[in-house]
């Protein structure tokens, strides 16, 4: 408490150098415990791939969570006072199996849905690129948390190789799969890239603060998962003083920050559908599909009006 009193009376007497000590102590922090963590995580990871012992993949797991509490407590106790406004439902727990969809403005929201998570939400993995396991450390660490990594092949590969169709969508749902008997919380954003006016303009999206979504993501994990999942998770990130780039975390320029998460229902007809592979190879059932998607993200851009003006309207408050 004593360090980040001090570290406060800094950011308010001189502003810069508060910014460099806590970005300085931030990348301290996460590097060495990225290094520091990435021996354990290969030995562990390696013996359960070999042997599938389920203590060597909770250990996996509980690197991870060490890692990520460790950025928590920076967040918590390097950074500025904060006005961070974040409701999660009571009854979410770290024992469950969710499906999460978001907006998505900044590389920050990850790290958001990190902060957010703990002690309150399953570890959450989200879909990435196969080729990211040629990444030293990270990419590996996805591999053995069970991230649903994915090998996508271009029209162009599939019209040269035919046999090719299909396969990407089956290495996903196998990906999937592997999240069946633990604990979950599976992110898919799915505007599928991040926000900006231009990209907006250039969709010529009916919304005001979002791109068009896509429902192919999540029917897939609906679809691999759905016989498991507790409930589907909404989140709604709004950054009132304007989307922030990675460094300004940790700087601690985001001095304002609302996160919204709620459940959102799916008709069950439409989930009985999608659990037996009707957004495959049903046209009705993508049509209801793309419905279901577009009617929660009208939703959610009323919310993201509703929130910003709740930060207009009231006093700020500290964390």
């Amino acid at each position: 408490m004593r360090v980040a009193a001090l570290l406060q009376k800094m950011h308010d007497r001189s502003p810069k150098l508060g910014k460099a000590v806590s970005l300085a102590t931030a990348t301290g922090v996460i590097a060495v415990n990225s290094f520091g963590g990435a021996i354990p995580i290969w030995l562990m990871g390696a013996t359960k791939i070999i042997t599938g012992a389920s203590i060597a993949d909770k250990t996996v797991i509980k690197i991870a969570n060490h890692w990520i509490n460790s950025n928590n407590a920076v967040i918590n106790h390097v950074l500025p006072k904060k006005d961070w406004r974040i409701s999660l439902p009571d009854d979410v727990n770290t024992e469950g199996k969710y499906l999460l969809i978001s907006n998505h403005q900044s590389w920050v929201d990850t790290s958001i849905v990190q902060y957010i998570s703990e002690n309150r939400l399953p570890l959450t993995r989200f879909f990435t690129k196969f080729e990211l396991i040629y990444i030293p450390i990270v990419g590996q660490t996805f591999y053995f948390l069970d991230f649903p990594m994915m090998r996508r092949h271009s029209k162009e590969a599939i019209a040269k190789n035919p046999a090719l169709k299909g396969k990407d969508i089956a290495e996903a749902k196998r990906a999937c799969a592997l999240l069946k008997d633990k604990p979950f919380t599976l992110l898919n954003y799915l505007e599928g890239t991040r926000f900006t006016k231009a990209k907006r303009d250039k969709q010529d999206s009916p919304y005001t603060h979002l791109l068009k979504p896509r429902a192919g993501g999540l029917a897939l994990a609906v679809n691999a998962l759905g016989e498991d999942i507790d409930g589907i998770l909404d989140m709604t990130i709004v950054y009132p003083d304007g989307v922030p780039a990675y460094g300004d975390l940790w700087k601690g320029n985001i001095k304002r920050l609302g996160v919204d998460v709620r459940y959102i229902d799916m008709p069950k007809s439409l989930m009985t559908d999608l659990k037996n592979g009707g957004y495959e190879n049903d046209e009705a059932v993508k049509a209801q599909m793309f419905d279901w998607v577009e009617q929660a993200w009208q939703q959610k851009d009323q919310r993201i009006d509703d929130m910003l003006a709740e930060f207009a309207d009231s006093p700020a408050k500290s964390a």
